[in-house]
């Protein structure tokens, strides 16, 4: 008789737990709307102030044209979308277009993963760099995981100037 598999919570971490449970595939069509609610959930977990989100929302709604013509992959936790990217190419170059993590997974290694899907596709489209206009929020995540600061695009939002950092992961092949 086979005994059952008993994990003992204080030897497995939530994350670690997470990882064993992710798939990443492809993104359908038929996920925009998903993927638009995610990203309008990330921005937000970032307190930003709501008129911001409006502001925000034609930049961070996905279509399903967008998904068909883009490099969009979604992280399933449970069969249910945890987070995704999407990545436009340029040439040699690969630019991060979208990468958001449902607020209850951050934190717990999906955008770690997803980041490094995001990296082998680059180097299976024999991109050189990947370059990410990053929210100043997710500068570090990035730097953890490898992008160094290039560049700096200047905007503005509701009367405010805001600057976002333009970080570049150079990639191996």
């Amino acid at each position: 008789m086979v005994s059952p598999v008993v994990y003992d919570p204080a030897e497995i971490s939530c994350a670690e737990f997470i990882l064993t449970a992710m798939m990443i595939v492809r993104a359908e069509s038929n996920d925009a709307s998903r993927l638009t609610e995610i990203a309008l959930a990330a921005k937000r977990h970032w307190k930003y102030p709501e008129r911001w989100i409006e502001l925000w929302t034609p930049l961070l709604t996905i279509t399903p044209e967008f998904v068909s013509n883009a490099d969009v992959w979604k992280a399933l936790v449970d069969e249910d979308i945890a987070g995704f990217y999407a990545l436009l190419y340029e040439g040699d170059k690969a630019v991060l277009e979208h990468l958001w993590i449902l607020p209850r997974f951050i934190g717990k290694g999906i955008g770690r993963d997803l980041v490094n899907h995001a990296r082998a596709r680059c180097v299976q489209k024999s991109c050189k760099i990947l370059e990410i206009d990053s929210d100043p929020n997710a500068r570090g995540f990035y730097e953890k995981m490898g992008a160094i600061k290039t560049g700096e695009r200047v905007g503005e939002i509701d009367g405010q100037e805001r600057i976002l950092p333009v970080l570049t992961i150079k990639l191996i092949r």
